[in-house]
């Protein structure tokens, strides 16, 4: 977990804006705004913008014009303007009135050519995973949709990173880093789908890395018609008559009191039997068992002991060449 978590602050951009109140001090805010409407995006530094100026000179040949890394941008006649945390409206406004000086009344458009300022990283079980830019306010699920959507080896959880510059994650599992850098919080892969729970689908914010995690697998090994592995998907668990049925059933000589779930230890690395009597769930004598993501539902034959699953090992080994079925 600490392995993973340290990935995703590594992948973690830094961006950087400028308020358009403190452009007289060029000091950096202490929270920058962010743009209210896809229309009004915010621009930051690498963002590239296009002017179009009436009435100047020829010479005004340049019309597009990168916004450096200090948040301003260097325009023929306007001089040193600031650009970073502003919207081109204002920017407009901005080069409209240090234009006024040479002439009356100028018409100022200013539009974006480039966006480079305002990136989302999307890794993990999407079809493309990469780096995207926010163009304004995006939800969770829009940018996900921009890499692609889901894989169909889409696991049950989204971890967002934040950096802390855009305040504590909305959600209530929100954590910080051990630096107090970044933010942490994850949501449902099921309930952003069915909206469910609309306030998990949260705004994304400049520089988040949303990493999708890939579907847990469970085995069924043994007298079952298809044995293999069965991704979790978006559930949070599987049961063992859910894998049974993933499995289309038992064989006609299959020994179901006899079942046993071979399940590993994290801490100690070891492997546990614990026994199912399936014949009594089937029968609906007993209450399901919930699978735990690794779990092998093992089913022996009732007519003899088959050579290839003497040992707990050897049910382990037969595992690892297993086919890996969808679910969708």
């Amino acid at each position: 977990m600490k392995s993973f978590t340290a990935r995703l602050l590594f992948a973690v951009a830094c961006v950087f804006a400028v308020s358009a109140a403190e452009q007289q001090t060029g000091a950096p805010p202490s929270n920058p705004p962010l743009a209210s409407a896809a229309s009004d995006y915010v621009l930051g530094p690498g963002d590239r913008i296009s002017i179009i100026v009436t009435d100047l000179p020829d010479d005004f040949a340049d019309k597009t014009f990168r916004v450096d890394n200090s948040g301003y941008v260097t325009i023929p006649y306007a001089g040193r303007i600031h650009a970073a945390g502003m919207t081109t409206e204002r920017v407009a406004h901005e080069i409209d009135a240090a234009i006024s000086r040479i002439i009356k009344q100028p018409d100022v458009t200013v539009g974006i050519a480039e966006f480079h300022s305002q990136p989302v990283s999307v890794l993990g079980e999407v079809n493309t995973a990469g780096e995207y830019q926010v163009q304004g306010q995006k939800k969770l699920l829009e940018a996900i949709s921009l890499a692609g959507g889901f894989t169909d080896s889409v696991g049950n959880t989204v971890t967002i990173t934040r950096q802390m510059q855009w305040g504590r994650i909305p959600l209530p599992n929100a954590h910080e880093d051990p630096t107090g850098q970044f933010s942490i919080a994850s949501v449902s892969v099921k309930k952003i789908l069915h909206s469910t729970d609309p306030q998990e689908n949260i705004q994304v914010m400049p520089g988040d890395v949303i990493a999708v995690s890939k579907a847990e697998i469970v085995y069924a090994v043994g007298s079952v018609t298809k044995p293999g592995g069965f991704p979790m998907g978006q559930d949070e668990t599987l049961s063992a008559l859910q894998v049974v049925s993933l499995a289309q059933g038992l064989t006609p000589t299959a020994a179901s009191q006899s079942a046993k779930i071979i399940r590993l230890n994290p801490q100690t690395k070891t492997r546990t039997e614990l026994a199912v009597n399936l014949k009594q769930l089937l029968e609906g004598k007993v209450s399901d068992v919930p699978l735990q993501p690794g779990d092998i539902l093992f089913v022996p034959n009732s007519k003899a002991k088959t050579a290839a699953f003497k040992s707990l090992q050897s049910i382990v080994n037969a595992v690892s060449g297993m086919a890996i079925y969808g679910r969708y």
